[in-house]
């Protein structure tokens, strides 16, 4: 096995755009579609934001396989969980699922940043990163485009904006990224998570 260098290793863990927005209905998680190895444009069409189960995603930044990794045991855990219990996996469970996973392997860590949003009895949305740190937000964005995209939200978050105003302000954040991040671009996937609701929209950069 082959070791990344480590500033390879730098670009692939930050070479992205994802956000997320909470508001009183819905969780928005909205990334680009760029993949990228170093300053190599790896693929054009990359998902970004993975489906976890009916009520909860995972936004991705970082090393492709890692990520995959995670997403694929927090299904399977989350899908163990609703046939044991006859219940959904709370999204705080999840995210502390995901947290213990990532501290326990900080020696030799995944090297991810997370986004994980979903709706249990209201929604919700934590960010994680690579050593196991969870933190609950009401907006937050990840990876190398997240200066500028941060700003974006932070200028346009409302508690009590519509999940209309949600989904283009989220929007709004990966397009900044895209037109000023080299490692972001290629597009915008945006998903909607509510109360017995879950869609994907592929959004243009520009309104």
């Amino acid at each position: 096995m082959v070791l990344q260098p480590e500033p390879a290793r730098r670009l692939l863990a930050t070479g992205t755009t994802t956000v997320g927005v909470r508001t009183r209905t819905h969780v928005v998680l909205a990334a680009d579609r760029r993949a990228t190895a170093g300053y190599y444009v790896a693929h054009k069409r990359t998902r970004k934001i993975v489906k976890i189960t009916d009520y909860m995603a995972m936004t991705t930044a970082g090393l492709v396989a890692d990520a995959q990794m995670l997403a694929e045991y927090l299904r399977i855990e989350a899908q163990y969980y609703e046939m044991q219990t006859g219940k959904r996996m709370p999204i705080q469970a999840a995210a502390t699922l995901l947290s213990n996973i990532l501290f326990a392997s900080r020696l030799y860590p995944y090297v991810v940043q997370l986004l994980l949003g979903g709706y249990d009895t209201q929604p919700r949305l934590y960010s994680l990163d690579w050593f196991g740190t969870v933190t609950e937000e009401k907006y937050v964005a990840t990876g190398s485009g997240s200066p500028t995209a941060i700003g974006v939200l932070e200028d346009g978050y409302s508690e009590d904006m519509s999940v209309d105003e949600a989904v283009e302000l989220a929007r709004r954040a990966v397009a900044s990224s895209i037109r000023r991040d080299a490692f972001t671009g290629n597009g915008i996937t945006v998903v909607v998570i509510g109360r017995n609701e879950y869609r994907e929209l592929e959004l243009p950069i520009k309104a």
